[in-house]
């Protein structure tokens, strides 16, 4: 039975590792909060509490990589706040325990804040320009995976993820004078998001970068009103007083080599 590692077992990754179950993998899950090893416990996941920190790993970092032939890295970089961490020197801190593992594939759930927000339409051979830290450090860490040699990285770029329990419209509903009222809307459903990495283990695609993003690009008014509306929410109300700004993310190359049908 092939087993596999998941670094962080949160919004996508506790769903994700239920879903490759079901397919018949081994699962190990990280989480950093106690109370949650028996949640992982009791879907069939391995659970191990595992804090990736810039200087140190607590937790049985060894065990955890230990006989998985796939590590899949899906945590957040935590860059804002007074309890922000530098998200590169995590990464750096792990990356001598993938090298001594049995890891030979590692996915890095990346974004498309790696991106410009320069009203092109973006593809996966369009040079990174993040405008946020967190979109450069993460940058930083896609070169440092993809050029060590020990295994090989696959990159994938979601942008805007939502689920039934998680709409950005909750949070705008009602709202005034918001910008960027024409800016593309990059967004995936979760269900479409572990889809992708499916077919990225099953058709053994490493070594590459896909965006994530469903082919479908609205305007910010025109989606978040219609699904205000929907949701029986009071409409948020954009202002035109600024150029609207956005990129439109292509998603042709998952479509296109992995031949994957976006569901949502």
């Amino acid at each position: 039975m092939l087993k596999i590692s998941i670094l962080g077992c949160g919004w996508l990754g506790l769903p994700l590792a239920e879903s490759l179950i079901q397919k018949g993998f081994s699962v190990n899950g990280s989480t950093t909060t106690a109370d949650k090893v028996e949640i992982l416990k009791s879907k069939g996941i391995i659970p191990f509490l595992i804090n990736l920190t810039p200087e140190a790993i607590d937790g049985d970092i060894k065990s955890f990589l230990r006989e998985s032939n796939i590590l899949i890295i899906d945590i957040p970089p935590k860059l804002r706040g007074e309890n922000s961490e530098s998200f590169t020197d995590k990464i750096k801190t792990l990356l001598p325990h993938i090298e001594t593992s049995d890891i030979k594939k590692v996915l890095f759930v990346s974004s498309t804040s790696v991106y410009a927000d320069d009203n092109l339409v973006v593809t996966e051979e369009s040079l990174p320009a993040p405008e946020t830290e967190s979109g450069r450090q993460i940058v930083i860490c896609e070169k440092l995976l993809q050029s060590n040699t020990h295994f090989k990285t696959t990159i994938l770029r979601f942008g805007g993820l939502v689920s039934d329990d998680r709409q950005p419209v909750k949070f705008l509903a009602g709202k005034e004078n918001l910008e960027n009222p024409d800016g593309p809307v990059n967004i995936i459903h979760r269900e479409d998001c572990i889809g992708i990495i499916h077919v990225i283990i099953e058709q053994d695609a490493w070594g590459e970068i896909f965006n994530g993003v469903t082919p479908y690009y609205p305007t910010r008014e025109d989606h978040y009103t219609k699904l205000a509306i929907a949701m029986g929410l009071p409409a948020p109300k954009f202002s035109r007083a600024k150029p609207s700004q956005g990129k439109t993310v292509s998603s042709q190359k998952v479509i296109r080599i992995l031949g994957y049908d976006f569901k949502q």
